[in-house]
């Protein structure tokens, strides 16, 4: 695939209906798959999306019981609904998600159809570095030695008669049978010192791309061992050829290591996220974007671009930017400044604030992924009740996105013109960012004013562009651009 725009989309928070903050799945019920309908799957389509992520969709720890199927220790649980990440059988999917329990799978199935009719493909989660502590499948199980050992017997930092002895390390490389309440303490640590282990999760992600799953976010996966993936892909992609694998990395310095392994796209979040999110904060300068795409070199086309997702805080939310338009300059810089895949997170082309404390996750900026809730400017949408605010800002989304699908800026090449404006006393590179754009004969420049107030800039051109992109180009060109905003010139 070339550029495309990837959506984030948590079935459970789907939809439209009444809850209270940290209600039940009796009181405040979930979304199903069968609510992503093809209106609305169409409705995605509008907005630009090639793929959309359906995240928390196996079966994961919870305080809920369904037929069949008891409910996980509550000690080991976060929030009523619990982490979609502690998952409690990789074979199965989460009952709650299901108008039918015992239908679940067929109508997951029938989600992926609908989502493939709609010309979009499916992403899910592969959680490769951990499992609930109370994991168990029909399928295939892990014994005790597919786990590592802390020692000593587990002592949660919550109030818990449940036993384990001797305690296994936690999720996030905590090797002490007391982990904190910071700790990923309702999950276990998969070992893959032990080969069966590379069997089974090899088997894990043959079994969901046989059923129609284009491709697969792997969670943390810099906690997995590189030589893992190096062996499963070459097997897996001879089955399935253009499957699509994308790495969540934090660590630039690994970036490489994971693409060498097979990984198609790579999170972009020590790089343009971290830098973004400080630009926008005018923690740091504008020119200093410039470094970060300089550090990935090559690899730069095909990071996975973002400024949002469930574990960052929204864009309008009062712990980032506090609105959505004051998050268009980030967003466009992202998403026009080289040829790689970008992606949103549902309700952020609505400005959604994530101000909402939802139960487990109190106010702090992000939709919850612990609690039976609902994402409010997604319910308004359903509805047809979006504000004109929210309409507006739609509307910024749905044209920027149709900006960064043209060849320009999907196949292109482009040209930092930040180290030719330094000095200009008609640009401010502490506010602005600006670069060309070049595909076949057609070229252009993009300003992005990180600033409150309306900009008229001139920017230097210098002769090396044209060199580069094999083309005349003018030496200084005027624009004008909004607060928060860009502006693209074809030159």
């Amino acid at each position: 695939m070339e550029k495309f725009i990837l959506y984030q989309l948590i079935p459970r928070s789907f939809g439209s209906r009444k809850w209270t903050p940290g209600g039940s799945y009796e009181s405040n019920g979930s979304g199903k798959f069968n609510n992503i309908t093809d209106e609305y799957l169409a409705s995605l389509k509008n907005l630009s999306v090639d793929a959309i992520w359906y995240t928390g969709v196996l079966n994961h720890a919870t305080r809920t019981s369904f037929e069949g199927i008891p409910a996980s220790h509550p000690s080991l649980v976060k929030g009523e609904a619990g982490s979609p990440y502690a998952i409690r059988d990789y074979y199965d999917l989460d009952p709650a998600l299901a108008e039918n329990v015992n239908l679940r799978s067929e109508e997951f199935q029938a989600l992926i159809e609908r989502t493939h009719k709609a010309g979009i493909k499916v992403i899910t989660d592969i959680v490769p570095n951990h499992v609930a502590r109370e994991y168990h499948s029909e399928i295939e199980c892990f014994t005790s030695a597919n786990f590592y050992v802390a020692g000593g017997r587990l002592v949660l930092p919550v109030e818990s008669d449940y036993v384990e002895e001797p305690a296994f390390a936690t999720g996030n490389d905590c090797f002490s049978n007391t982990p904190s309440e910071y700790d990923w303490y309702d999950t276990v640590k998969l070992n893959y010192d032990n080969r069966d282990t590379w069997n089974k999760m090899l088997n894990i992600i043959l079994f969901w791309a046989s059923k129609g799953i284009d491709g697969f976010r792997f969670d943390m996966a810099e906690m997995v061992p590189v030589e893992f993936y190096r062996w499963a892909f070459q097997s897996i992609k001879d089955i399935y050829p253009d499957i699509i694998f994308i790495a969540e990395i934090y660590n630039k310095d690994n970036y490489r290591t994971y693409f060498d392994a097979g990984f198609n796209y790579i999170y972009n979040k020590s790089c343009f996220y971290d830098a973004l999110r400080d630009i926008a904060l005018h923690y740091r300068p504008a020119h200093s974007l410039t470094s970060e795409w300089q550090f990935l070199g090559d690899m730069e086309g095909k990071m996975l671009n973002f400024l949002e997702n469930h574990d960052e805080q929204r864009l309008a939310s009062d712990f980032f930017l506090g609105s959505g338009f004051r998050g268009i300059a980030p967003v466009a810089a992202a998403l026009l400044f080289d040829n790689a895949p970008f992606m949103i997170y549902a309700g952020q082309e609505y400005g959604e604030r994530g101000m909402l404390a939802e139960g487990f996750s109190d106010v702090n900026g992000r939709s919850s992924i612990f609690d039976y809730c609902t994402v409010p400017t997604i319910d308004n949408s359903l509805k047809g009740k979006l504000s004109s605010d929210e309409k507006k800002l739609y509307k910024a989304y749905c044209e920027l996105f149709k900006i960064a699908r043209q060849p320009l800026f999907s196949k292109g090449m482009n040209f930092d013109l930040m180290y030719a404006n330094f000095s200009n006393g008609s640009f401010n590179p502490e506010r602005q960012f600006a670069f060309l754009r070049h595909y076949e004969r057609e070229a252009a420049l993009i300003v992005i004013n990180f600033d409150s107030v309306p900009v008229s800039v001139a920017v230097n051109i210098p002769e090396g562009a044209g060199d580069y992109f094999g083309m005349k180009l003018p030496s200084l060109c005027k624009a004008e651009v909004e607060a928060y905003g860009y502006v693209v010139v074809n030159l």
